[in-house]
């Protein structure tokens, strides 16, 4: 019987002021089709014999019959890349582990987008490539191969899930374990849900999720502890990527547990010359080792950060709540955008609101942005609890701030330069980047 994988979503996007709001839905129909059970093409599962053999004859199956459910019962898989196809819904059952092969040899060379520009790459554990109407299911879990693979960079080791120009991908309910590169690798991808999701690594580079331009995508109910960023939305670096216009957008992360050992809860950027906008985070607890929620850029990426809200956020232990720095965060280019102007990246219409914070050293760390090209549209309304530090702001019109009742910081509760808004007050200047 043929098995089709139908996704239906809803998108609401109304711009409210400065601020966007979107309810982005996406929900998963899989039709009656045929299960293929891997022990039946010889998976062993015996975490000694190499099943990458039998487990592709399994997925190539499932294709060959137009879709179905590729079934991985309990056991621990030892295996190389595998490569996913349309209409395939791949099932981990409960204690089913897939874990990656020691040998470089078994993840083939291809093509990938690494830290914002394309180059080679070994191919990742879990591999799609123009494969639309996917799934990825628990409850199992899947080990990326050791750490001497995943540090691997010239060319890039195997990331641990890796999906490029795919539509309507549902990754629910499994998790992962990884260290020194990116665990879940969405590129190019349209309407992509990711829910239920337990993903741990470790180590710089070690990111969760790393939304690369993509479009409708909804990231809700997961549970992320990485090394780097928990997630990172991106979108290139570069002349190439400006030229590309592949933006990600349309992006709701809610009811999320995000934490981070080295860098951000949520990183935006800093490759992201093709554009991030129409971004929602809503009801998730954040902690980041340097900072909860970090926009970050540099001269020669260009591009754009616009429409971004977060409301009803809870914030603990981290440096600071939000950090800016648009001046000198990431590598540079390869073909980096030139013009006095033109290489700055434009920041607009950001907005918090409703937001907990809880032992934090700086309430707002915004003083790093370019006085050429000033951020448009800055709003924190409603901020509640403790910090050590207030907030300094550098280069932005038309900020906004309202009801900022924290406790516990020392000096002034807010520092300016080249600022202008609503709720400002009349604090004493100080020199960009600094507060007392």
């Amino acid at each position: 019987m043929t098995w089709k994988l139908f996704f239906s979503s809803t998108l609401l996007l109304a711009r409210l002021g400065a601020s966007a709001s979107l309810t982005n839905q996406p929900t998963a129909h899989l039709a009656a089709g045929s299960a293929f059970n891997v022990r039946d093409f010889g998976a062993k599962g015996d975490n000694v014999t190499k099943d990458t053999t039998a487990l592709q004859k399994a997925l190539d199956a499932c294709a060959h019959a137009g879709g179905g459910t590729v079934v991985v019962p309990a056991g621990v898989y030892l295996t190389g890349s595998l490569a996913l196809s349309s209409n395939t819904t791949l099932r981990l059952e409960s204690n089913a582990n897939l874990t990656g092969s020691p040998d470089i040899a078994d993840y083939p060379l291809v093509s990938v987008r690494w830290e914002g520009e394309f180059a080679q790459g070994h191919r990742a554990l879990l591999s799609a490539d123009h494969a639309d109407h996917l799934a990825i299911t628990g409850p199992g879990s899947v080990t990326g191969p050791p750490l001497g693979l995943s540090r691997l960079r010239n060319p890039r080791g195997p990331a641990l899930i890796e999906i490029t120009d795919a539509k309507d991908v549902l990754l629910e309910g499994f998790s992962t374990h990884y260290q020194r590169l990116w665990s879940i690798h969405p590129l190019f991808c349209q309407n992509l849900t990711a829910r239920n999701l337990t993903v741990r690594s470790s180590e710089v580079n070690g990111d969760g999720m790393d939304v690369d331009s993509c479009s409708d995508v909804l990231i809700e109910h997961c549970d992320i502890n990485s090394g780097d960023d928990a997630i990172s939305l991106k979108s290139g670096r570069g002349q190439e990527a400006v030229r590309l216009a592949r933006p990600t957008q349309n992006v709701v992360i809610r009811n999320c547990q995000l934490t981070s050992s080295l860098f951000a809860a949520i990183g935006i950027g800093s490759e992201m010359s093709g554009g991030i906008r129409n971004v929602r985070l809503e009801n998730c607890t954040l902690t980041g080792h340097q900072n909860a929620i970090f926009f970050k850029s540099r001269d020669g990426r260009g591009g754009f950060i616009e429409d971004v809200t977060g409301e009803n956020l809870s914030v603990k232990d981290s440096p600071s709540f939000v950090a800016i720095n648009l001046l000198n965060k990431g590598i540079q280019a390869s073909d980096p955008v030139l013009g006095d102007v033109e290489k700055w990246s434009t920041l607009r219409n950001i907005s918090f609101k409703n937001i907990q914070v809880e032992n934090i050293n700086q309430l707002v760390a915004a003083a790093n942005l370019p006085p050429e090209k000033p951020a448009d549209g800055l709003t924190f309304a409603n901020l509640t609890g403790t910090c050590r530090k207030g907030m300094a702001l550098a280069n932005i019109h038309n900020a906004s701030l309202s009801a900022i009742k924290v406790t516990g910081f020392h000096g002034p509760l807010l520092t300016t330069q080249n600022v202008t808004g609503n709720g400002l007050g009349n604090p004493e200047p100080s020199p960009a980047g600094g507060t007392e």
